[in-house]
């Protein structure tokens, strides 16, 4: 099935009930992952609110997954810290710009798992670009990165077939 540049067509109201209903989801899907799926990695997540992230690239435009991201970002670091906020909207942000313009460029030509595993390491460097920030240490990042970028590639891949299996159910409530 193609949902590339397929934006859904509903009234303002709709679609901000729409999106506002997908942040909601996302929001329990963090509050769920931090709750009951802990793993002894520091940094290292599941990214369950990245489904929500991923699926709706695929029918809404960039304003409305940016304000998706931006908010799910900030709600979630009122229990968190200072640092996990720029944690969590580097990698964010990061991950979702390249995220979409792989679906847009490449359309067709990379599936959702694919999108969903360079998303899912582009966040992570997305995180270790503030780390070194913060730290001013480049060797922090560099020793890191290949546990990230394997449990990136390894979630990115439980994302996007999960994702994959939810975009046509998605399109049928929005039709």
């Amino acid at each position: 099935m193609k949902y590339q540049n397929k934006s859904i067509n509903l009234n303002s109201v709709h679609k901000m009930v729409f999106v506002s209903i997908l942040l909601a989801f996302a929001l329990v899907l963090s509050y769920v992952e931090n709750s009951f799926f802990v793993l002894p990695i520091p940094g290292v997540k599941l990214g369950l609110a990245n489904l929500i992230i991923l699926a709706s690239l695929y029918f809404l435009n960039f304003k409305e997954v940016m304000l998706l991201v931006i908010l799910r970002v900030t709600i979630n670091s009122f229990f968190g810290s200072f640092f996990t906020f720029w944690y969590s909207l580097s990698g964010g942000i990061l991950s979702f710009l390249v995220m979409f313009l792989l679906i847009r460029v490449c359309k067709n030509k990379i599936s959702t798992i694919g999108v969903s595993v360079v998303g899912a390491v582009f966040h992570n460097i997305g995180q270790l670009i503030v780390v070194m920030i913060v730290t001013e240490n480049i060797n922090v990042a560099a020793t890191y990165f290949p546990i990230l970028a394997i449990s990136g590639i390894v979630t990115g891949v439980l994302i996007g077939l999960t994702v994959n299996y939810l975009l046509p159910y998605i399109k049928k409530i929005i039709d």
